[in-house]
């Protein structure tokens, strides 16, 4: 699993690109003052439904 850190200002100016890269598999750590703060990950995809 792929992390990369951001801080909050590059978080707020490409917060669509993260959420794509989060959806697409990737885990973005988001820093605050240099410090850990929040995290983006993919959610778990639901189980199928059967029919």
């Amino acid at each position: 699993m792929a992390k990369r850190v951001v801080n909050v200002h590059e978080a707020k100016t490409h917060f669509s690109r993260l959420i794509d890269a989060a959806h697409a598999g990737e885990t973005i750590l988001v820093a605050k003052g240099g410090k850990p703060w929040a995290r983006l990950v993919p959610l778990e995809q639901p189980p199928p439904r059967r029919q």
